[in-house]
């Protein structure tokens, strides 16, 4: 018995394989998020003290966590992530040999 399966190749960018706008844009907050949630863990704090710490309220937190990250901009992030003691860098260089345009990429150091 032969079935026929089919095998979608995909991009590395969940966002982008189910075809949503700013695909590259959702997947760098999604991934400074993550970020974020891993400093929490690794601290142990609360989402009350994390939302203390970055002066918003704990729904705000929860919503992060969450991944519900339509009501924060990039900038908004980078500004948590320094609240938490780290430094955002943003470089600015060429587009990838190849690429139709630039792109958006979250690397950590």
């Amino acid at each position: 018995m032969s079935k026929d399966i089919k095998v979608t190749e995909l991009t590395g960018n969940v966002f982008a394989d189910m075809g949503l706008p700013d695909a590259e844009e959702a997947l760098a907050k999604a991934e400074i998020a993550s970020r974020i949630c891993d400093i929490m863990a690794r601290r142990k704090l609360t989402q009350a003290r994390l939302a203390a710490m970055l002066g918003v309220d704990q729904p705000k937190v929860s919503a992060l966590v969450r991944g519900r990250l339509d009501g924060f901009s990039s900038d908004r992030l980078f500004r948590f992530l320094n609240a938490l003691g780290r430094d955002v860098e943003i470089v600015i260089k060429p587009k990838r040999r190849g690429a139709k345009r630039g792109g958006i990429r979250v690397v950590t150091g």
